[in-house]
């Protein structure tokens, strides 16, 4: 499919501001912060991949995504279901999709998700291919912990991922 507009939403959350983007049939990215502040990541993510692109105002998806982000920020909802593209490399792709599996409420350590895998000696890669998330909460990064218990990494910083964490163990 061609990608050359993403559609752009903001809204408010516990978090601070959210950066919803998305292309014309599927979320594609989360930033923390205002648009004005996050339209150079996703200019360079798009870059990254290829493409470049028109932001335009949100659309249906876009709309969702945020809809579902603020009944989870409710306690309302446990899981996401809107449509996702996910561009990343195999390996990327591979952690992601392990991501998903983790339930909410529960952790998994950077050893686990290597393990899960396959790839038993990536654990640091696993903290990489995190760090690329493009679709931070949604697909629950800050579920992964480090091997002691401690909150180690988090693209929107630790005392954001302890929120997250705590927010769904009530």
């Amino acid at each position: 499919m061609k990608r050359d507009a993403i559609f752009i939403e903001e809204m408010e959350s516990p978090l601070g501001t959210l950066t919803i983007a998305a292309f014309e049939d599927s979320l594609c990215h989360i930033c923390f912060g205002a648009f004005e502040e996050t339209k150079d990541e996703l200019t360079e993510w798009a870059d990254k991949h290829g493409f470049s692109c028109a932001f335009h105002s949100g659309n249906e998806w876009t709309h969702k995504a945020a809809e579902q982000l603020h009944e989870y920020f409710q306690g309302k909802r446990r899981r996401f279901d809107v449509p996702m593209t996910l561009l990343g490399t195999p390996f990327q792709q591979m952690v992601w999709k392990a991501l998903q599996t983790i339930a909410y409420g529960e952790t998994k350590t950077y050893k686990d998700i290597a393990e899960m895998i396959g790839r038993p000696k990536a654990v640091r890669a696993i903290g990489g291919a995190n760090h690329n998330n493009p679709l931070s909460i949604i697909i629950p990064c800050h579920r992964v912990i480090g091997a002691n218990g401690d909150l180690i990494g988090y693209g929107g910083g630790l005392d954001k991922k302890a929120f997250l964490l705590n927010l769904e163990r009530v």
